[in-house]
């Protein structure tokens, strides 16, 4: 099984990317979100921790945002309850997809969390500063805190940009993209198949 992971800083299109690949995807921030919809565990751990906050079941998004800004030491607080979940089902995917020729790792603190192993595709998603601006301000959730985070995170990246196999500009039109990830996903089955 070839494990290509994804990286690239917040709004450079990861999860869209990552559908291209045409194969299976463990997307992180979607696994985070039915943690918070579904994991009842979950919500009584971090009611515990911060009862202030977390009122009701299934989580708001909401509340989690006001107890970081009321308090930075809170985002350690829940990543310390919700980051061994997510652990557990990346287990249990790679479990389930073992037979699978690749799959995809959309996680987006991948390397923080040494979450690659030895021999993984790491490939960096890049996009222009103005893109990656429209994008975010497009979300639902959109803070303007996020695009300041951007700045402070740029030699972050940079690292990743070196550990990266690949770089990807995905700058283009969607139609484009396509047929970029195509012959890469074509590149890469051929060097795997012929090592």
């Amino acid at each position: 099984m070839i494990r290509v992971c994804l990286m690239g800083t917040i709004g450079s299109g990861k999860s869209f990317i990552s559908k291209l690949f045409n194969c299976p995807v463990f997307n992180a921030d979607k696994e985070v979100n039915n943690i918070y919809k579904n994991h009842k565990e979950c919500f009584i751990k971090l009611k515990k921790k911060i009862p202030k906050f977390i009122k009701s079941f299934p989580i708001r998004k909401s509340e989690l945002k006001n107890a970081i800004s009321a308090d930075s030491k809170n985002l350690k607080l829940i990543s310390l309850i919700v980051h061994p979940i997510v652990r557990s089902n990346l287990r249990n995917f790679l479990q389930k997809k073992k037979n699978s020729k690749m799959i995809v790792l959309d996680i987006p603190l991948l390397v923080e969390n040494r979450l690659y192993v030895k021999g993984d595709v790491l490939i960096f998603i890049k996009a222009s500063r103005s893109k990656i601006i429209d994008r975010i301000k497009k979300r639902k959730n959109y803070d303007k805190k996020i695009i300041n985070m951007l700045k402070i995170n740029q030699t972050a990246l940079l690292k990743k940009m070196k550990l990266a196999n690949y770089i990807v500009d995905n700058s283009s039109s969607p139609n484009i993209m396509k047929s970029k990830i195509k012959k890469l996903r074509k590149k890469i089955l051929d060097e795997r198949s012929s090592t």
